[in-house]
């Protein structure tokens, strides 16, 4: 089916008007606080016979109505998750990056001048012993979190955590004070700019990576006042990280990963000399992490045909074969801890990752070629309540996969190529986990 999407609102308004510095405190360090251009049309509220406050305009559901943003070439368009219909489009300039928020309704799109907020129009108000859930109108909310070089956004026990990589600015609040413009913020400055990630505990402890532009070495933790806790240096180009069952968190290197658990880290060596594990996907249910697996050091493009699992609890890292390549795009989990891995055939591939074994495969798209742009458009995996949603920028077209059944059981014609894929699930996520 072919579904057109409605009026195209340029995010250039709020650009024209004049920035403003938030009004927050910081822990600690010295970084700048965010930046928020006023929203040309922020929503005011109402109150229901209950008492529960409503957004105006806004229109109450049965249950949550999950949204996906996906990005291209000028904008992000954001669309039903359930029947992939387009609700709204919103222009961006440049190459932009997409990543849900923390608050279950949010995005945030990383690109010029900063981290953007892009509202997924569906939210759950909690209020007493019931909720209440809404929608409304997706939207560009004007709010802009000021960087040099938007990189990684970490959601992780209730908070948000943005790394800028041209200043190695850190910011972290809570989730759910977004788009709060008294909203306490922590801020920090890694020694050196980089490409880094930082993740926040839940006890305030901040794992953060280590390196410069030239070379990225390990990762620090720091305590809730940001004062160094423990280090570990023996992590080449670190990238990447996770958050496994009961806080493990799973930080990639060129020759296995770093897993800091219970207050200690522990370096899980790839069987490889050069054994890359650049991306991971972890639950918060599962101690297993699945992650991407490189072992040409001086391929441009190298199809891998094996994933890694990287068991947080033992300190073990064992490799799974995959029916074709794939790239780090492809990787998710299931709803159950399953891997899930879209190969270059153009199936959908489970993998029992406690038996370390595919389980099915499943077509969805045609087969397709990595590109060496790791930029251009290719097809992209992401997972929420049980559905693999998969792009396919051949065709234009998305696709949603039932993970324990393999069903494909809704797909969509788009107006766009397709290049990044995320989502929300329009309903509190008590514990905020991302990957």
């Amino acid at each position: 089916m072919h579904l057109a999407s409605r009026t195209r609102r340029p995010l250039a308004l709020a650009a024209t008007l004049p920035l403003a510095l938030l009004t927050a405190c910081s822990t600690t360090g010295d970084t700048a606080a965010p930046t928020s251009a006023p929203s040309s049309s922020a929503p005011s509220s109402t109150t229901a016979a209950d008492g529960a406050t409503v957004e105006t305009g806004a229109t109450e559901a049965a249950a949550a109505s999950p949204r996906l943003a996906i990005s291209y070439d000028g904008g992000v368009q954001v669309l039903d998750a359930t029947t992939l219909e387009v609700l709204a489009d919103e222009e961006f300039e440049g190459f932009t990056r997409l990543n849900p928020a923390g608050d279950g309704r949010h995005f945030l799109v990383s690109g010029k001048g900063g981290f953007h907020v892009l509202d997924g129009g569906s939210w759950e108000q909690p209020h007493g012993d019931h909720s209440h859930y809404y929608t409304a109108e997706p939207r560009a909310t004007g709010t802009v979190f000021a960087a040099e070089e938007p990189g990684h956004v970490v959601t992780h026990a209730g908070r948000t955590t943005l790394f800028d990589d041209g200043t190695g600015n850190v910011v972290g609040f809570d989730s759910t004070d977004l788009e709060d413009d008294a909203r306490t913020m922590r801020t920090y400055t890694t020694p050196a700019a980089h490409h880094g990630v930082a993740v926040e505990l839940q006890d305030g402890r901040m794992v953060v990576s280590e390196g410069t532009v030239d070379a990225r070495t390990g990762i620090r933790v720091l305590d809730a006042q940001n004062a160094e806790i423990a280090r570990n240096d023996t992590c080449p180009s670190v990238h990447g990280e996770t958050v496994a069952a009961d806080e493990a968190v799973v930080i990639g290197c060129t020759d296995g990963v770093l897993v800091y658990r219970d207050g200690v880290i522990t370096k899980v060596a790839s069987p490889d000399a050069y054994g890359r594990v650049g991306n991971q996907f972890g639950t918060e249910e599962s101690p297993i992490v699945l992650g991407d697996y490189k072992t040409d050091p001086d391929a441009e493009v190298e199809l891998t045909t094996r994933v890694s699992l990287i068991d947080t609890t033992t300190a073990q890292l064992r490799l799974v074969d995959l029916p074709s390549s794939y790239w780090y795009r492809s990787l998710g989990r299931g709803e159950d801890g399953e891997g899930v891995v879209l190969g270059t055939d153009g199936a959908l591939h489970v993998i029992d990752t406690a038996a370390g074994s595919v389980t099915r495969s499943v077509p969805v798209i045609a087969p397709w070629e990595v590109q060496e742009d790791w930029q251009s458009p290719q097809p992209q995996v992401f997972t929420m309540d049980g559905t693999a949603y998969i792009t396919d920028p051949a065709a234009k077209a998305v696709h949603a996969v039932d993970i324990e059944t393999g069903e494909v059981f809704e797909s969509a014609d788009l107006t766009v190529v397709p290049n990044e894929l995320t989502g929300v699930p329009g309903e509190v996520d008590d514990s905020a986990a991302g990957a």
